[in-house]
């Protein structure tokens, strides 16, 4: 099979209800929270992709067993100090930066030296944001410059801490609460917004938290517990899996999608109110709770009179896996977009700003950078009719389907490389896109 994609026909008209595949950050704290249980847990729509295969793996090298039955997998665990592990195990998390930093926050009692590697877009990413803070709980971490490989070897005096989270990284803050989990006592943390899936899982499963916020903040108080009980789990859609289909809806003609059953956490939903601000008129219906987080179905219609629009800064750490996607609607927009502090998108799997701004440079689109600032001016009559060729982005799932989806609304001839970086978050994305009637060859 070939490397690339080619695309050259806009999608046809489509009036589709589908589903999405699991949430990838709850698919991978179900795995890891599961392994650390006590007894059997069973998860349900786990998403297959490649990260979350990784993470199976490196619980299995951990000592723990899982198995898959027909609709979901059974991972069966031995409590907090459940891991076992010969020496120097080697851990490799691929391409994902939930699993390289969330599971050093529960090897922090480790008794063997463990090594955690990643593919060379992991490995050019920032670890000291998470080491540091991991070495204060008394664990032994060991990298140079800060990058992957890692070394971690645990002790069995943990000890509680204090800790402030500037950046926005619910990896960096979910590590935290991990390790603070198996420290007696009370850790305090000081978070920057962004997303809350471990804080919904903690309390879900009785681990003691208090959580409040204040401005820009949130404020944790992590006490540690002896164990915890396995559990049962339906995962929901991933919003970041449905952005795209949003998205294609949205600057397709005549054109209607309904996505069942997608996670609508509080902290996710960024893109929704975003698109709303620009004229999207996305509905949320059929709204339920689910262990703490909200599901619903999510329906949205073709809009050919977007508008541009300021975006509030306050709304990037939960929009901050979707701006590729956002980038596109802002060029097809009428008026300037303007998006401000997005320094955090070149600590992702690529330097997805830089990239960003390169892919809408070359369909036309005038972009004006000042630091981590942008501008973008919109062309609401933009179609494309030359040829585009999308390579070197460190095969980052998202830069591709950001590709595919400008080629099916656009027009022109497109060659997209890398087609299997959508194995490590959204495998049957090629698969919904016939669904709804566009042409990949």
């Amino acid at each position: 099979m070939a490397s690339f994609i080619q695309i050259e026909n806009k999608i046809k008209s489509f009036n589709k209800s589908i589903e999405v595949s699991g949430d990838k950050s709850i698919s991978i704290r179900c795995v890891l929270l599961a392994s650390q249980a006590i007894g059997k847990s069973k998860i349900y729509n786990l998403l297959e992709s490649e990260d979350v295969i990784n993470s199976l793996r490196a619980i299995k090298k951990l000592g723990i067993k899982y198995k898959k039955s027909k609709n979901f997998y059974e991972i069966y665990g031995f409590g907090l100090n459940g891991y076992k592990s010969k020496r120097k195990i080697k851990i490799n998390a691929g391409n994902s930066g939930t699993l390289a930093r969330l599971i050093l926050g529960l090897l922090v009692n480790c008794n063997n030296f463990i090594t955690i590697e990643g593919d060379q877009s992991l490995s050019s990413r920032d670890f000291s944001r998470v080491t540091e803070p991991l070495k204060m709980f008394g664990s032994n971490l060991y990298t140079k410059n800060g990058k992957l490989p890692v070394k971690i070897l645990g002790t069995n005096f943990l000890r509680p801490i204090r800790y402030i989270e500037k950046l926005g990284s619910a990896q960096c803050k979910s590590a935290v609460m991990l390790a603070a989990m198996k420290t007696p006592g009370k850790t305090i943390i000081k978070a920057r917004k962004s997303r809350n899936h471990t804080e919904k899982f903690f309390k879900y499963l009785n681990i003691p938290l208090k959580s409040k916020t204040r401005g820009i903040y949130d404020y944790l108080e992590v006490r540690g517990v002896s164990n915890y009980k396995g559990f049962n789990y339906v995962v929901p859609g991933d919003i970041s899996s449905s952005s795209f289909f949003l998205v294609l809806t949205l600057l397709s003609k005549r054109s209607k999608i309904r996505i069942k059953n997608v996670n609508i956490n509080e902290s996710r939903v960024g893109i929704i109110k975003i698109l709303n601000q620009m004229g999207a008129k996305i509905l949320l219906k059929n709204r339920r709770r689910y262990k703490g987080e909200t599901i619903a179905n999510i329906i949205v219609e073709s809009n050919n009179n977007l508008k541009a629009i300021n975006c509030d800064k306050e709304l990037n750490s939960s929009a901050i896996d979707e701006f590729l996607i956002i980038f596109l609607v802002a060029a097809k927009a009428k008026g300037v977009s303007t998006f401000k502090e997005l320094g955090e998108l070149n600590n992702k799997e690529s330097p997805r700003l830089d990239i960003a701004i390169e892919i809408l440079n070359a369909i036309g689109i005038k972009v004006i950078r000042k630091n981590n600032d942008i501008k973008i001016y919109g062309k609401p009559d933009l179609n494309l009719n030359k040829k585009y060729v999308i390579k070197n982005f460190k095969k980052d799932h998202r830069v591709f389907m950001m590709a595919c989806i400008a080629a099916l609304v656009l027009g022109g001839k497109w060659k997209i490389y890398d087609r299997n970086s959508v194995n490590s978050s959204f495998p049957k994305f090629f698969k919904i896109i016939k669904e709804l009637g566009g042409i990949i060859n």
